[in-house]
């Protein structure tokens, strides 16, 4: 019987590490969409590591790299509460400081639908803190769930 309470005991411990890291996980992708939404700089440097990477797959198959200076800079250029990023999160994987998120999402701008993909992120863990270390989506303008 001690056996099964240890087992139990240890079993949860897990578990509930591992829910811990994935609400981590969220929030640090979630921070990322805060600031996009409120044009704040510096929230946005926060949520990247320090040589993340910005990727699009267009719809021919290239693949663009986007500067993260460029992006910070277009960002909070933008009228505050203009952008909107709507995401789900469909998939959490993590493994020690390595995180993998497969999130669609929904873009709006002023509140008018712009188009939609899936976000693939790629965290690490520093310093017991998450941040982005590459962003790879696809955008489209068909076959959105709205």
């Amino acid at each position: 019987m001690r056996i099964w309470l240890f087992i139990l005991i240890c079993t949860s411990s897990i578990l509930y590490a591992q829910k811990s890291d994935e609400d981590s996980v969220k929030k640090a992708v979630n921070q990322l969409f805060i600031a996009m939404k409120t044009s704040d700089s510096i929230l946005i440097r926060k949520s990247f590591s320090k040589n993340a990477v910005l990727q699009t797959i267009t719809k021919t198959g290239e693949v663009k790299n986007e500067n993260i200076n460029d992006f910070v800079l277009s960002i909070s250029k933008a009228e505050k509460q203009s952008l909107e990023e709507r995401i789900k999160f469909s998939n959490i994987l993590i493994d020690g400081n390595l995180a993998s998120v497969w999130a669609p999402y929904e873009f709006y701008y002023k509140s008018q639908f712009s188009h939609c993909g899936v976000n693939s992120f790629q965290l690490v863990k520093s310093n017991n803190e998450w941040k982005i270390q590459y962003i790879i989506d696809t955008r489209r303008k068909e076959n959105c769930k709205k």
